[in-house]
Parts: structure tokens; sequence; C-alpha cells
């Protein structure tokens, strides 16, 4: 039985708006959100999508040199933080510092359990 889905990707950036623009342009998708700091493109308010998240000190991926690797993270939405918590975690998820319910899968990538928004069915039916 799945613990989550996915929501957003998420992708650092110097400028989330410009960002936001470009995909949306390339994607044909609108902006369905955007507060400054954290845009998101996506085909409706109800869809997973990009999400562009403001990095104030951004260094440009060099990939595929090593210098400066990728930088994105996923959001997986769940029904129960708690269980959703104990599920990753006996599967290898490491907590990170620095936020709630913020951890990395057994590579080192990060990612976010955050609670299924409203306009989502339910994880588990």
């Amino acid at each position: 039985m799945p613990v989550g889905r996915r929501h957003h990707l998420i992708v650092d950036c110097p400028d989330p708006a410009a960002s936001a623009r470009f995909w949306s342009a390339l994607l044909g998708e609108p902006i369905t959100y955007d507060d400054g700091d954290f845009v998101v493109v996506s085909a409706d308010t109800t869809t997973s999508g990009l999400a562009f998240q403001r990095a104030p000190d951004h260094r440009a991926p060099t990939w595929p040199g090593p210098a400066v690797p990728q930088q994105m993270h996923l959001d997986v939405m769940v029904d129960d933080l708690a269980v959703a918590t104990e599920a990753a975690l006996a599967l290898g998820a490491t907590p990170r510092p620095g936020g709630d319910h913020v951890f990395a899968d057994p590579a080192g990538h990060p990612f976010c359990l955050i609670p299924r928004p409203g306009w989502a069915p339910p994880i588990q039916n």
C-alpha cells in the first residue's frame, strides 16, 4: 500500500516568477500559485506540477559536471504525517535538519512529506 503520492517537483532558483514564466510558456500550463518566493506551474489549481522555490544563493547546476549538483526535491503528499514518517524511516529515509518532515532517500536526495491538500483524493482508497 503506498504511503504517499507525488505532489510537486520543487526546483531551486534565484527568481521563482521568471522560472515559472519560462516553464509555463514551454509547457503550455498556467501559473496557478505565486507567493513571491514559491510559484507553481500546473494544469490547474487541483493538479500537482512544477514548483519554483527561491534560493537566494543559488548557483546554477553544472550537470553533467560534478562541481554543482542538480537542485531539486520532491514533495510527497500523505494522509497522515506520523504514519508516513514511520513508513519512510522504515524504508531507509533519514531525517534532514532544517524543517519538519524533511528527509533524504537512501542515496541522499531530499524530499518532504506534506499533508494531502484538500483538493486531492485520499492516498489510501
